[in-house]
């Protein structure tokens, strides 16, 4: 986001009016977390010497196992100062676990040898390269198919970067074209996300985004029609 948005060195040490304007452009692109650390930014950065600003990506998840993130925090981060904020149990960072080694702090992540969806067969192949923001679900949504006949979906993910939306549902799909269509008909879904381009080979559908943050909203609310199941 912070390269896409022309400040890639941006931190807790930039100028306060960089970080505000960086945020207030943060607006118009597709942002699908919210900055954990935002709503305590300033003590952070006042007492601790970090904030959202020094986040170099975050996850957030939820499931039957309950809900949960990740932040990596960059390299030049004294994760000591982090461990430090962890103890004082402010805000977000109340009951987390920090793997200093690796730059890490979670909540409700899961530990060896518990199931994880890095490990499930192609999941993360779903996921593709790094873009600005990427959502991805397991299963799919019950809903109108259209009277298409649909291949089950397993799983999907959804890339975004810039006015382009990548979604991927895996390869070797010859239900792709009929997902694509699906969206056609759904005057939501059709005013923000235009002129699809289906590739049932390596099973993507591109579009490009009229509303990148409506689109990215579309897919918090599980209302992308490319990935229904049939009834």
């Amino acid at each position: 986001m912070k390269a896409e948005l022309g400040v890639p060195d941006l931190s807790s040490a930039s100028p306060p009016g960089d970080i505000a304007t960086f945020w207030r452009r943060t607006s118009q692109v597709a942002v699908l977390t919210p900055g954990l650390l935002r709503p305590v930014d300033d003590r952070l950065e006042t007492g601790y010497g970090f904030g959202q600003a020094d986040v170099a990506w975050e996850a957030v998840f939820a499931g039957p196992s309950g809900d949960g993130w990740v932040l990596r925090m960059k390299g030049n981060v004294p994760m000591a100062a982090v461990r430090r904020a962890v103890r004082a149990r402010g805000g977000p960072l109340a009951g987390v676990e920090v793997d200093a080694a690796h730059h890490l702090v979670t909540r409700g992540a899961a530990g060896p040898g518990e199931p994880n969806w890095a490990a499930r067969p192609g999941l993360a192949d779903l996921v593709g390269t790094l873009g600005l923001s990427t959502y991805a679900e397991r299963g799919c949504r019950r809903g109108d198919s259209g009277g298409q006949r649909l291949q089950p979906l397993t799983a999907y993910a959804v890339e975004y970067a810039g006015t382009l939306a990548t979604a991927r549902l895996g390869p070797d799909r010859d239900d792709l074209f009929a997902r694509m269509r699906l969206g056609r008909s759904q005057r939501e879904f059709s005013q923000v996300y235009t002129r699809g381009a289906a590739d049932p080979s390596t099973g993507r559908i591109g579009y490009e985004m009229t509303d990148p943050p409506a689109a990215a909203r579309l897919a918090l609310h599980h209302r992308l029609p490319f990935a229904v199941c049939e009834e």
